[in-house]
């Protein structure tokens, strides 16, 4: 080989150098995946975990691009996903688990909140003072799948929910604590971290009102959980991308119970009212999450499926509703 062919082949070979160099330093980081997460309910604490994972980058790190949809009144996250319009929601396992029932193959991937939110609170000075003091009276409760520990409830109670001497009137409550304040009803429906609250500020006193605390009574159903359709989970990429949503979210968690002041700031930059409300719902939610590892613990499935078979809501056993792998891949 002449000195004027290896001269080229030089050249050439440190051309294909100096383009491999430049491609892999310049290219940029691949697209990132995108992921839709559809809320329950509106933009407040009780999804600060989320939002403080987007805006504290934790999304970002893991290759992703996080759309976070608020819920509201009119919104089933059930539907939402069902209908293609999100890739992992938040709900309460009792509406995903009769959603599941009649065909909409949802599974829990993760279960952010250990606890139960969900407390009925009546007037000191009104007629219930016992759980023996329902017959008779009108209880508020919401509905949209929140109503189901409230039956479960009711139904270990041996109350009817028609009505009558024996049994609750059930009305149907709006999405705050107007029904009590307005003697619509002898108790309401509230959680722990929000509309408990707003029964303080506008003048009840914690000695004013009597609790009946579903987790305190063994009466909790599990509620703020992620979900997916359990088809989309055969293909390895989007099980993947779930791992990495769920474990950057529980970052986002775990930053929030540690730092709820600056949660709460990031939930109200996102849409959220009040910071000094969202302050003090962030650190009820942190009560919750205890300690943020995101697993889901069988037994209280099995609690609240069982609840549920009870009363009816769904069919037949709720088998193969939620999976491990995903929470064992993504907290190590």
């Amino acid at each position: 080989m002449n000195s004027r062919v290896r001269l080229l082949l030089a050249l050439v070979l440190a051309a294909i150098v100096v383009a491999a160099i430049w491609f892999f330093a310049f290219r940029g980081p691949p697209p990132a995946e995108k992921v839709t997460l559809q809320l329950k309910w509106v933009t407040q604490s009780q999804f600060a975990g989320y939002y403080v994972a987007k805006a504290k980058g934790f999304y970002t790190e893991e290759g992703l691009d996080v759309e976070i949809k608020p819920g509201g009144p009119d919104i089933a996250p059930e539907q939402v996903i069902a209908g293609g319009g999100a890739d992992v929601i938040v709900d309460w396992m009792g509406g995903a688990l009769a959603a599941r029932d009649k065909g909409v193959a949802l599974i829990n991937i993760a279960q952010p909140f250990k606890k139960a939110g969900m407390e009925m609170v009546c007037p000191a000075d009104g007629p219930v003072k016992t759980e023996a003091d329902f017959k008779g009276h009108t209880l508020g409760v919401w509905f949209f799948g929140n109503e189901y520990p409230f039956y479960a409830w009711m139904n270990k109670l041996g109350l009817s929910t028609e009505g009558g001497a024996d049994g609750v009137n059930v009305l149907k409550q709006s999405f705050d604590v107007q029904p009590l304040i307005q003697k619509q009803a002898d108790c309401i429906s509230v959680m722990t971290y929000n509309e408990y609250w707003q029964l303080i500020d506008a003048g009840y006193k914690p000695e004013d009102l009597i609790v009946f605390n579903y987790t305190e009574m063994g009466n909790d159903l599990l509620e703020d959980g992620l979900y997916t359709m359990e088809d989309k989970l055969k293909d390895p990429a989007f099980e993947e991308k779930m791992v990495k949503f769920v474990r950057a979210s529980m970052k986002g968690w775990k930053y929030a119970t540690e730092n709820p002041d600056e949660a709460a700031a990031i939930v109200v930059e996102n849409g959220g009212q009040d910071e000094n409300h969202h302050k003090r719902m962030m650190g009820e939610v942190a009560k919750l999450v205890d300690n943020a590892d995101g697993k889901l613990i069988p037994a209280a499935y099995d609690r609240t499926a069982k609840a549920l078979l009870d009363q009816k809501i769904i069919s037949k056993p709720a088998e193969g509703g939620y999976t491990t792998a995903i929470t064992d891949k993504a907290i190590k």
